[in-house]
């Protein structure tokens, strides 16, 4: 192949990835980007499709998350992908998940959410709700798109619509440019920004380790149609004691004491629940989360147990068969949720430390690329 000049080159085709050559292209920038498989199939596309504002970690984060929402509602429909729905409903079925609830509607998070009580979550959601349910918060500030066909659709889009070039199947054996030496040949870019996921080894492995990283290995589970249409995206109690954004108020210490005595087998797996449907009204339901250096593939069965337990749980009722069962697995950090290193002036390291790419990565990336060309204006 011979070499080929752009203004920048992307390694990782994942949803970070893209959104980095998404916030180049539209400053102009000639883009490259360079993913090893023949296509994204990593934490992008096994995941809920969930754009989630409501629940992140105050601040930053959230910040990032309201720019990456309305990035998503601008080029979702330029670029085909249907929104599946919007909102969020997070239920409580304890007197404690009720007043951390009450909290986060007392801070600047709040705005636009509202207490819905028992009864009201009742009728939205088809009578959905358990025995002990004591009412809900309503966010209407998420959406859902379908990952699996998303990612591909943003993927087309880019290359159709802003002129990105893409090399699958492709590795990058080092990433300084202005060369960039790959295993088909030579791409010459003037700055390179480097999305590994959760490859902590092939690119600059000494910075990532510096960061002290682990991985995490989620599960998920598609049932069938349940023969109701959900009004919106569904959590519950365990996600207030998890979501960062809810985690960290003060109420949230008595709701994760009583949540852990009374559920210590969901604790002990990682288990929350998130439950969105599809366009097939197939439900996509998760997630358990296993940390390690290097998680193994095996998922236990008790995990699973456990998510459909909460599943019951919440709902009031069985969840239906099961159709699909995946695994996925992403990079984690405990002091923050994404990182941007510089590993020379024109180079820069991206990963999302957090779960949260899709809800927060395009906010990230036009920050980086604001500093990377040194353009004016940033990200929330």
């Amino acid at each position: 192949m011979p070499a080929q000049t752009f203004d920048l080159a992307v390694v990782g085709g994942g949803i970070i990835g893209l959104a980095h050559a998404l916030a180049a292209a539209r400053a102009g920038k000639r883009v490259a980007l360079i993913e090893r498989d023949a296509r994204a199939n990593g934490a992008s596309i096994r995941n809920f499709g969930f754009i989630t504002v409501t629940g992140q970690e105050r601040g930053d984060s959230w910040g990032l998350a309201r720019r990456t929402r309305d990035v998503w509602t601008e080029v979702a429909p330029k670029a085909g992908i249907g929104i599946a729905h919007r909102g969020l409903m997070l239920t409580a079925r304890s007197a404690e998940a009720m007043a951390v609830i009450e909290a986060f509607l007392a801070t600047e998070m709040g705005e636009g959410c509202r207490l819905m009580t028992a009864e009201q979550f009742r009728k939205d959601a088809h009578g959905l709700g358990g025995p002990d349910l004591q009412g809900a918060l309503f966010s209407p500030h998420e959406l859902r798109v379908e990952s699996r066909t998303a990612i591909a659709g943003l993927t087309a889009w880019l290359q159709e619509s802003h002129g990105v070039v893409f090399f699958n199947e492709t590795v990058v054996f080092d990433a300084a440019p202005p060369r960039l030496h790959t295993s088909r040949g030579v791409i010459e870019a003037g700055a390179v920004v480097v999305c590994p996921g959760d490859d902590f080894v092939t690119l600059h492995p000494d910075r990532i380790a510096g960061y002290g990283l682990k991985k995490c290995r989620l599960s998920m589970l598609k049932l069938a149609d349940p023969g109701f249409r959900l009004p919106s995206a569904l959590m519950s109690d365990l996600s207030l004691a998890r979501y960062r954004g809810y985690a960290a108020l003060p109420q949230a210490r008595a709701l994760e004491t009583r949540l852990r005595a009374e559920q210590p087998a969901h604790f002990e797996h990682g288990v929350h629940l998130i439950v969105v449907q599809g366009a097939d009204g197939g439900l996509v339901v998760g997630d358990s989360h296993h940390y390690d250096h290097l998680p193994t593939p095996f998922a236990p069965a008790q995990a699973e147990h456990a998510i459909l337990d909460e599943y019951r749980r919440s709902f009031g009722r069985d969840a239906a068969p099961v159709l699909e069962r995946w695994t996925g697995v992403y990079a984690v950090a405990d002091d923050r949720t994404y990182l941007i290193d510089t590993p020379q002036e024109n180079v820069r390291l991206v990963i999302v430390t957090s779960g949260t790419g899709a809800s927060t990565g395009f906010g990230i990336a036009e920050r980086v690329i604001n500093d990377l060309f040194d353009l004016k204006g940033s990200a929330a």
